[in-house]
């Protein structure tokens, strides 16, 4: 039995005439007949009774016509399932996260792609760079996100953003009278970098940025995370350079000054990063997304 067979006789029993379910077959009279005759052979039931107006069902005739409705209705959303799958509207995102992006980016990204496609379900996973590009080559996740990420021949990555640097601080320091504090200041304060972990990573970036303003740092902790920097920050044990995502980090006794003196390529990446075979409908929908929400930050007024 083929679904050829189950529309040919739908149509034949809610029209109850062979002639006017031809017509609404596009078909003609004889072939539409023998279908049905083949179907009901292979049952080994008669499903219509000939009368002089047309056809009529039998109780069997009935009772498959009900069955020939649902497999149609079953067969009509597999169809539209397969098809929202295959243009990245049906399925799931396995996202590994880490770091201080999840305070703002990250969950502002997800939502617009959630709002786009509401019937992919997202899933996030916790990992730091290394375990994200595992997961990415063994397939467990789709896109990572993360910062600083070196060149890697079968990884590929979009950037969704740069931040500007702030500085984290206790509201007690002697840098928080100051509306802006000039960077070559630092040399005088214990900074608290984070995170630790595979290099390279922010930590560089600030090591790199004291080197350049002609000071060697006074390094007071380096931590695992953005949080208990900013925390030991907000405890008095130095300052601490944050990516402007952070600010979102409203910890008791914190305050962020905005910075002067630093050269334009101060910024911080965020980058989106995924495998770079990965064809995935659902791939190409998220990456479009993340153009989107770039577009959208470009365009919004300042």
């Amino acid at each position: 039995m083929d679904l050829r067979h189950l529309r040919y006789f739908i149509a034949v029993a809610e029209e109850q005439n062979i002639g006017r379910a031809a017509t609404r077959l596009h078909i003609s009279q004889p072939p539409l007949t023998r279908q049905i005759q083949q179907l009901e052979e292979e049952l080994g039931v008669r499903l219509l009774n000939r009368t002089p107006r047309g056809v009529e069902l039998t109780q069997a005739g009935a009772l498959f016509l009900d069955e020939a409705r649902n497999i149609r209705a079953v067969v009509e959303q597999a169809t539209e399932r397969t098809q929202r799958a295959g243009q990245g509207k049906l399925g799931r995102l396995d996202v590994g996260i880490f770091g201080t992006a999840i305070l703002d980016a990250i969950p502002k990204l997800l939502l617009a792609f959630r709002r786009s496609y509401p019937e992919v379900k997202i899933v996030l996973h916790t990992m730091n760079k290394g375990e994200q590009i595992e997961a990415l080559r063994q397939r467990r996740i789709t896109v990572g996100f993360n910062r600083m990420l070196a060149p890697l021949p079968d990884i590929t990555t979009r950037l969704v953003a740069n931040e500007r640097l702030l500085l984290a601080m206790s509201h007690t320091s002697p840098l928080a009278a100051q509306e802006s504090v000039a960077f070559a200041a630092l040399r005088d304060h214990p900074l608290v970098l984070f995170p630790t972990g595979a290099r390279p990573n922010f930590i560089d970036k600030v090591m790199t940025l004291c080197h350049e303003a002609g000071f060697e740092p006074i390094v007071s902790q380096e931590v695992s995370d953005a949080i208990t920097g900013v925390a030991l920050a907000a405890g008095g044990f130095g300052v601490c350079l944050v990516p402007e995502s952070t600010t979102s980090l409203a910890l008791p006794g914190v305050i962020y000054k905005p910075l002067t003196g630093l050269p334009h390529h101060a910024q911080v990446d965020l980058s989106c990063i995924y495998r770079s075979d990965d064809q995935s409908p659902i791939l190409e929908a998220f990456l479009g997304t993340i153009d989107e929400v770039r577009a959208d930050a470009g365009s919004a007024p300042a």
